[in-house]
C-alpha cells in the first residue's frame, strides 16, 4: 500500500514539474497606440544609449566580424531619422544579455528530481563498461 501511494505521488510530481517547466512566461504590458503616441524624441539621449552599447567589447568584435568598421557605423547612425533611432534605443533595452536561462534551470531541477526520487526509493543505477 505505503508502496504504490510512493509512486503515485512520484508520478504526480514528475508530470506537475514537467507541465510547470513547459509554461511560456507572459511579457505583458500596455501596448502603445500609433495615434497617440508623441512625435518628439530626445536624439540626443537615443544616440548616447546607441554609443554606450557600441562600446562593449563584445558588440564592437561582432561588428568587426560582420565587416563594419567605425565610419561605416557612425554613418549608417547618422541616416537614421529620429524615430528609427528611438526605436532602436528601445530595442536595445529589452535585449537581455545572457539570453533566457530558465530552461536550463529547469532541466537541472528535473534532474535533480530524478536523483532524488532514485534515491529515496533506495535504487541503485549502475553503469557497466562495455
Amino acid at each position: 500500500m505505503k508502496r504504490s501511494l510512493t509512486k503515485c505521488l512520484v508520478c504526480y510530481l514528475v508530470v506537475a514539474l514537467v507541465v510547470i517547466g513547459m509554461v511560456q512566461r507572459a511579457f505583458a504590458g500596455f501596448s502603445p497606440s500609433e495615434a497617440i503616441s508623441v512625435a518628439k524624441f530626445d536624439r540626443s539621449s537615443d544616440l548616447k544609449k546607441i554609443q554606450k552599447v557600441l562600446e562593449m567589447k563584445v558588440v564592437g568584435e561582432r561588428l568587426k566580424e560582420l565587416g563594419f568598421t567605425p565610419g561605416e557605423i557612425q554613418g549608417r547612425l547618422a541616416q537614421l531619422s529620429d524615430e528609427q533611432l528611438h526605436r532602436l534605443a528601445l530595442h536595445l533595452d529589452e535585449l537581455q544579455v545572457g539570453g533566457d536561462a530558465g530552461w536550463v534551470i529547469v532541466f537541472l531541477l528535473i534532474a535533480i528530481l530524478v536523483v532524488l526520487i532514485l534515491y529515496l526509493s533506495g535504487h541503485r543505477l549502475v553503469v557497466k563498461k562495455g
